[in-house]
C-alpha cells in the first residue's frame, strides 16, 4: 500500500482539534450552517419525501432525519436520506481546486453516526474537517474520467475516513476502512445532471451511508487489498492516480477552506456567465421584455449546459439558458427564483430561447486557474454591452460575505424553523465544539420546527 495514503490515514486518526487553527474551525462551522439549511430545504422535494417514506418503514432508530416530523432512523439510513435531500437543490458547497463536493457527502453521516454514538461536538467537527481533507487530497491525486461526476467517488473515501475518525479508529484501521470503501465507490455520470436524472443525488447520499458502514466492516474483520484506493481511483472509476502531492502542506493547508459556497441555485460552472449577465443587465438597466438576445461565450464544461428546455426541476439547475432567463425575469437565481414554477413561467420560457451558448477555446484554455465567461447583452432598441467575468463570486478567491451565507441559511432553513428557531440554531452551530452531543442541535430543531412543516409525505409509484 502507498506510504502517502498510510500517512494520510494517520493524519486523520491522530490529529487533534487543537491542531486545527481557530480560523479553520470557525469557517468549517459556517459551512456546516450553510449545509444544514440546504438539507432542510431539500427535504421538501417530492422524490425525497417519497424515498423517506419507504426507507423509514423498515429503518431502525438512533439518528434523526432532518425532515417534517423529525423522524428517527438508523444512522446509515438517516445519513442517506439527509444527504440526498441536501444534494437535490444544487446549493451545497464544493472545492475550488478539485471536483469534490465533500461537506454534503460527509456531514450527514457525521451528524447521523455522531448522534447515534453520542459523539461530542468537538469529535464531530474534527471528523468533518479531517475527513474532508483526506477526500479532497485523494480527489486531487485522481484523474477523473470525462463523464464521471464526483458524487460517491473521492468524497466517499473522505466520508469513510471521517467515519473512522468518529469511531476513534487507530491509523491502521482508518486506512483499512478507507480501502474497504474503495470497493464501494460509485460511477455516476454527468449526463444525469443535464438529463434531470435525480438518481445522481443518491450517489451523493451514499457517501454518508458508507461513512457509517465502512468502519463497521473494518471492525467486523473484513479485509481489503493493499492497493485498493490506487487501483479504484487510478484504473477503475478513475483514469490515473498520482500520489506524489498527496501530503503537500498537510496540516497547514486545510482543504475545507479552499472551497466555494453557492447563492445561485444552479451548477457552479455557469456562475461566471451569470455574474457577467448580472453586470450587463445593470449596465443597461435592462428589463426582461427589452432583451433581444443574450450571447454567452464560456469554457467547454460550462458550454455544454445549453439545453433551453430542461425537462424537470433538477435539470433546470444545469441549463444556462434557463437560469439566465430566471435572472433576467425574476432578478435572482436563488432558491425561491429557480423553483418549479420557473419551468413554465411564460416570460422565462420565451427568453431562454434567446440565450445562445458557445465555447471559446481561449476561455477553455484558462481553466482551471480561471473559470471565465463573456456575455453580450443586446436589447431590442439596439443597445448592447459585453461583460467578462474571469472567475465568479463565491469561491475562496472571491468569497461571498459571511452575512450573505447566513442570510441564505435563514431563507432555506426558514421552511422548517420558526424565526426564533433560526437564531437559536445559528447560535448553536457557532458553538459546535462545545456540544455535549448532537442532542444540543436536535432538541432545538424539534422545539422550533414550524407547525406548518407537515410530517405528511407524498406517495409515488
Amino acid at each position: 500500500m502507498g506510504q502517502q495514503i498510510e500517512k494520510l490515514a494517520r493524519f486523520v486518526a491522530e490529529t487533534t482539534l487543537e491542531q486545527v487553527p481557530d480560523e479553520v474551525q470557525r469557517y468549517a462551522k459556517l459551512v456546516v450552517l450553510d449545509t444544514l439549511g440546504v438539507i432542510l430545504a431539500g427535504a421538501t422535494r417530492p422524490e425525497v419525501r417519497g424515498l423517506r417514506e419507504r426507507l423509514n418503514a423498515t429503518a431502525g432508530t438512533g439518528a434523526t432525519v432532518y425532515a417534517p416530523g423529525w423522524p428517527t432512523s438508523d444512522p446509515r439510513t438517516a445519513a442517506l436520506s439527509n444527504g440526498i435531500a441536501g444534494r437535490s437543490l444544487e446549493l451545497g458547497e464544493g472545492n475550488r481546486y478539485v471536483s469534490y463536493q465533500g461537506v454534503m457527502q460527509i456531514l450527514p453521516g457525521v451528524l447521523g453516526v455522531g448522534e447515534w454514538g453520542h459523539s461530542t461536538g468537538r469529535e464531530m467537527l474534527a471528523a468533518l474537517i479531517l475527513g474532508y481533507d483526506a477526500g479532497a487530497r485523494l480527489g486531487a491525486a485522481m484523474t477523473s474520467r470525462p463523464l464521471a461526476h464526483q458524487n460517491g467517488q473521492a468524497a466517499l473515501l473522505g466520508a469513510a475516513a471521517a467515519g473512522a475518525r468518529l469511531r476513534a479508529l487507530n491509523a491502521a484501521d482508518t486506512s483499512l476502512a478507507m480501502r474497504i470503501a474503495a470497493t464501494l465507490v460509485l460511477t455516476p455520470s454527468y449526463n444525469n445532471a443535464v438529463g434531470g436524472a435525480t438518481t445522481l443525488n443518491v450517489a451523493g447520499g451514499m457517501s454518508g451511508f458508507v461513512l457509517g458502514l465502512a468502519p463497521d466492516l473494518a471492525l467486523a474483520g473484513f479485509t481489503a487489498q493493499d492497493d485498493a484506493i490506487e487501483e479504484a481511483l487510478g484504473n477503475l472509476v478513475g483514469d490515473g492516480f498520482e500520489p506524489a502531492g498527496l501530503l503537500d502542506e498537510l496540516g497547514t493547508r486545510w482543504e475545507i477552506t479552499r472551497n466555494w459556497l453557492r447563492l445561485r441555485a444552479c451548477c457552479n460552472p455557469i456562475y461566471a456567465a451569470l455574474d457577467a449577465l448580472e453586470g450587463a443587465i445593470a449596465a443597461l438597466g435592462a428589463k426582461p421584455e427589452e432583451i433581444e438576445r443574450i450571447d454567452v461565450a464560456t469554457f467547454r464544461f460550462a458550454s455544454v449546459m445549453s439545453r433551453a428546455d430542461p425537462q424537470n426541476y433538477f435539470a433546470s439547475k444545469y441549463s444556462l439558458p434557463h437560469v439566465a432567463a430566471c435572472l433576467a425575469v425574476r432578478g435572482s437565481t436563488g432558491f425561491q427564483a429557480v423553483d418549479d414554477s420557473a419551468l413554465d413561467d411564460p416570460a422565462i420560457v420565451a427568453l431562454r430561447h434567446r440565450v445562445h451558448i458557445s465555447e471559446d477555446p481561449l476561455l477553455s484554455a484558462a481553466v482551471p486557474a480561471l473559470k471565465p465567461a463573456r456575455v453580450t447583452l443586446t436589447l431590442k432598441d439596439g443597445r448592447h454591452t459585453t461583460v467578462t467575468c474571469d472567475s465568479p463570486r463565491g469561491d475562496c478567491l472571491n468569497p461571498y460575505d459571511e452575512s450573505e451565507i447566513r442570510q441564505k441559511f435563514r431563507e432555506l432553513a426558514g421552511v422548517a424553523l420558526t424565526t426564533e428557531g433560526l437564531g437559536e440554531v445559528e447560535h448553536a452551530i457557532g458553538r459546535l465544539e462545545h456540544w455535549k452531543s448532537a442532542a444540543d442541535l436536535i432538541d432545538l430543531l424539534r422545539r422550533h420546527g414550524r407547525p406548518d412543516w407537515s410530517p405528511s409525505v407524498s406517495r409515488t409509484s
